[in-house]
């Protein structure tokens, strides 16, 4: 059996000995960990999955972007990881329903990530939903992917998707700009 669980800090070791064993040596060198550096996850979307052991079977963490000139707010998925173990179990697409939902819940209504868009569409992601944004390179850009979660939500959203500044989030609901 399977806990889902809002990620804590004493997950954080286990989680980042999950994301090394899933990803490559260098993923902390993509743009991704750029638009991440200095901002930290969004803790109420950041969720682990616990099995029977109370080990960490899959994780998934969100982060605040802005996106164009005018900053408009959104999410960028990831990472999202399952232990090879325990792939093929459907505990990647658990976390990211589970999410998600917490996301739409939470009033936010853009979502980015960077991934397949073969595994992804079945989440209502899409390349059509990105393709009036940029992301910092060396990003492939078939490889953005987008989903709103509010009709309309992309609809004069372009540019290039940028980190959060601390100061802009200061005061402010992240989920409402």
């Amino acid at each position: 059996m399977l806990r889902i669980l809002r990620e804590a800090p004493r997950d954080l070791d286990e989680v980042e000995a999950l994301l090394d064993l899933a990803f490559a040596p260098g993923r902390t060198a993509l743009s991704s960990y750029r638009l991440r550096d200095g901002v930290p996850p969004l803790a109420e979307l950041s969720l682990v999955a616990r099995d029977d052991y109370d080990a960490v079977a899959g994780a998934i963490r969100y982060w605040p972007v802005r996106v164009g000139a005018a900053g408009a707010a959104a999410l960028l998925l990831g990472p999202v990881a399952v232990h090879p173990t325990r792939q093929g179990e459907g505990l990647g697409a658990l976390l990211i329903t589970e999410s998600l939902d917490r996301a739409a819940d939470l009033g936010w209504n853009r979502i980015i990530l960077v991934g397949d868009e073969p595994y992804y569409r079945r989440f209502g992601f899409s390349r059509a939903a990105a393709r009036s944004l940029d992301y910092p390179p060396p990003t492939n850009p078939d490889r953005l992917l987008a989903r709103a979660l509010a009709p309309g939500a992309f609809d004069g959203v372009s540019g290039m998707v940028r980190r959060w500044e601390d100061d802009q989030a200061s005061g402010s609901n992240p989920a409402s700009a």
